[in-house]
């Protein structure tokens, strides 16, 4: 985050490996296009005045980070909205594909309808376009 003096919020989300061990796969050049594009699509919806994301990727235990996302505004609202828009669209928009290493063996994760549907809701917020 830069050091602004207009910035008066700082809204991060840094989310965890739980249980089980996992590995994490995407598409170099692919992948961190479609976040910059969704770090672009914060920015045109919100007044962000800086943005950082950063997804891990390859073998991840519990409690491993494995994304951080921070977005800094001049006011908490604009800062709060354009973090949850980003990962909403990080776990529906971006090519990562994962997989559990369980002790019963190993499998691929399936795609959520709730990220969905709550990646589905932004589209409906100020007109929008579908991706």
């Amino acid at each position: 985050m830069s050091n602004n003096p207009s910035i008066g919020a700082v809204a991060s989300f840094v989310g965890l490996v739980r249980e089980v061990a996992m590995t994490l796969e995407h598409y170099p050049g692919m992948t961190e296009n479609s976040i910059r594009k969704i770090a672009e699509e914060a920015r045109s919806r919100w007044q962000v005045i800086d943005c950082t994301v950063i997804h891990r990727y390859g073998d991840l235990r519990p409690n491993d980070q494995i994304v951080l996302v921070a977005v800094a505004s001049a006011h908490r609202g604009e800062a709060f909205a354009a973090c949850e828009f980003i990962m909403d669209y990080l776990k529906t928009r971006a090519p990562f594909w994962k997989k559990e290493h369980a002790a019963e063996g190993s499998r691929w994760v399936e795609a959520k309808s709730s990220d969905d549907d709550a990646a589905e809701r932004w589209r409906l917020r100020q007109g929008a376009t579908k991706p």
